[in-house]
Parts: C-alpha cells; structure tokens; sequence
C-alpha cells in the first residue's frame, strides 16, 4: 500500500506542476503580444486621420497600418525603421529616442517594431494632442507639432513606457 501512496503523491505533484506551468503561460500570454485592440480603440482606415484633441494646435495625427504582407525580424545590426530628425521608433517596450526636440511645422513619424502593440498618447491630464489607435507591428502613426512647447507622452496599454517632445519656435 505505500508503494501506491507514492505513485499517487509522484502523480500528484505532476499534475500540479502542469497546471501551475499553464496558468503561468496563460498570464504571460494575457500581458503581451495580443493582437487584439483595447475596448473602444479606433482604427482610422489607410489615409484616414485621427484628430488631436479639441482646442490642441497641431494637425490632426495619421495611422497608417503595416504592410499586408507577413513581416521578418530584423538581423541584427539593422534598423527597421528609417533613422531621420522626426521618426520615434518604438523598440523593446521603449520610445526611442525618448526626448526628441523638433521646430515648430515638424511632422513626427511613430513606427512600432516591437510584435507587441503599443499606443502613442499623451500623457493623461495634459490636454496633449496625440492619440493613436493601437498600431500593430510595423504600423506608423504621424503628427504635425505647430506649436512650441513640452509634449509628454505614453503607451497607454504599458504605462510604463514614456517619452517628451520638445517643440521650438
């Protein structure tokens, strides 16, 4: 009988272990890569804007979605997204650059690399003007910054991630 008893407890502690491993997966699963929107996301349609917000200067921001065909993972030591004065590229859960200074007139190009979707938003309260849909992999998001000021912003679906752009005269 206690040759049984071992067999059940070895059992036992397996399946546990198993489940223990799938619930882990299962969270894991639920904080990233989902290609699902947030509930009540907007997707603006190829050319199709989405305005600032009401009383902000600036022209209106512009989602364009990736290309149809599947997208391959950079090698190593290339960028995916072209390196210019007014391009963010968002990168391993990160605005890159994190502080970008532009003049006044200057349209700003968001590009998402990562396979997890992320949001350009600014930063709650701030009456900020930049609000993307959730942008996929490889989509872009534009905006037109026409008048001077600090714009604070962040991914609204990883708070964590946060960056500023300086506008001058």
């Amino acid at each position: 009988m206690n040759a049984n008893f071992s067999v059940l407890v070895r059992r036992s502690r397996t399946c546990l272990a198993a489940v223990a491993v799938a619930g882990a997966l299962g969270l894991l699963s639920a904080c990233g890569g989902s290609s699902s929107k947030p509930a009540g996301a907007l997707s603006p349609g190829t050319g199709q804007t989405l305005p600032g917000t009401p009383g902000a200067s600036g022209t209106g921001g512009t989602v364009t979605p990736p290309p149809g065909t599947p997208s391959t993972s950079p090698t190593a030591g290339q960028s995916s997204a072209p390196a210019s004065a007014n391009a963010v590229t968002i990168k391993n859960f990160a605005f890159s650059p994190a502080k970008l200074t532009v003049k006044a007139g200057t349209k700003v190009t968001w590009t998402n690399t990562d396979p997890d979707t992320h949001t350009v938003t600014s930063k709650q309260g701030s009456g900020g003007p930049l609000k993307s849909a959730a942008l996929a992999t490889n989509a872009t998001y534009s905006y037109t910054f026409t008048k001077p000021g600090t714009y604070a912003y962040y991914c609204s679906i990883h708070p964590f991630m946060t960056a500023t752009v300086e506008v001058t005269p």
